[in-house]
């Protein structure tokens, strides 16, 4: 096996791809004599034919097709080692797609980024809001590098990494009765009128799951795009809303609002990365990766 050489491998990959002996020659600018010399010795040194010769072609024997398969990684591997190895000889250089919630987006994400662009000012950052779902989906059909989420989400073909946490807190405006409490559960406010985030938000999804387990179900007098919208609307007194509990800090100075902790077990909400595969991530994706999941004292 140590005779394997990349050349051959790169050649038995464009005979498979072609179908003929012929067209893999002229795609890899070789003779065709040689093509089928390499071949040959290839299949003696594996001890097993790999290749069919038919009229018309080639097709791979089950051998052959397994042979492939391995080929292929090889030289997948070998370019991406080539391409990390570029990046630390030219200074770690490229762009990495992110998609995430709003809550890791206005609570972590801000200060997150800012201190990895000082330290790789050369890798550009493409960010993007999405509900947690859209942010699941974006991951796993190859339309962003990583994704932010709630952790509740279920995303089972996804690799995830815990990323922060948060409380939930409702917030109500400051004349209301719950607004001197120092905490309650959820089904404590579900005789008020609630203002929420639509429907498909991941926020909306698990409060309503949350009152339907204990027996309630919320009012949602208004249901509206934003954090921003949701405490505007609590403080013209359209109802009360639950948030996480660092997303709302400027709100609660500029707007007459209160947050009460809600002390519900399921309020303490885990925000995770999610990947397809932290192993094939390019190099620049990865540094990110270990940036974001980089212990750090977080606030009670």
């Amino acid at each position: 096996m140590r005779r394997f050489d990349f050349l051959t491998l790169k050649l038995f990959v464009s005979v498979a791809d072609e179908g003929r002996l012929t067209a893999a020659a002229e795609r890899e600018h070789l003779a065709l004599a040689a093509v089928s010399k390499r071949i040959s010795d290839l299949e003696a040194l594996v001890g097993t034919p790999l290749l069919y010769r038919r009229s018309r072609g080639v097709q791979l024997t089950p051998a052959g097709q397994a042979f492939l398969h391995h080929a292929r990684l090889i030289l997948e591997n070998v370019e991406r080692l080539h391409a990390e190895l570029s990046e630390y000889g030219e200074g770690i250089r490229g762009h990495v797609r992110i998609h995430s919630n709003t809550s890791a987006i206005i609570a972590f994400l801000p200060q997150d980024l800012s201190a990895f662009t000082r330290d790789y000012p050369q890798i550009k950052l493409d960010l993007q809001e999405r509900v947690s779902g859209e942010v699941i989906g974006a991951v796993r059909d190859g339309l962003a590098d990583l994704g932010i989420f709630a952790g509740h989400v279920p995303a089972e073909d996804l690799q995830v990494m815990p990323y922060r946490s948060d409380r939930l807190v409702l917030v109500t405006p400051r004349d209301h009765p719950l607004a001197g409490r120092e905490s309650l559960s959820l089904h404590e406010a579900a005789e008020f009128d609630f203002v929420g985030l639509q429907q498909d938000a991941s926020l909306q999804s698990l409060l309503h799951d949350q009152a339907s387990r204990v027996g309630r179900t919320l009012r949602m007098r208004i249901q509206v795009r934003s954090f921003d919208a949701i405490c505007r609307m609590i403080h013209h007194g359209m109802g009360v809303g639950v948030l996480p509990q660092r997303t709302i800090y400027r709100d609660l100075r500029d707007l007459a609002l209160c947050s009460i902790p809600l002390a519900d077990e399921w309020a303490r909400r885990e925000l995770v990365i999610g990947m397809r595969r932290y192993e094939t991530l390019p190099v620049t994706a990865r540094h990110l990766v270990d940036h974001l999941i980089r212990p750090r004292r977080e606030a009670p």
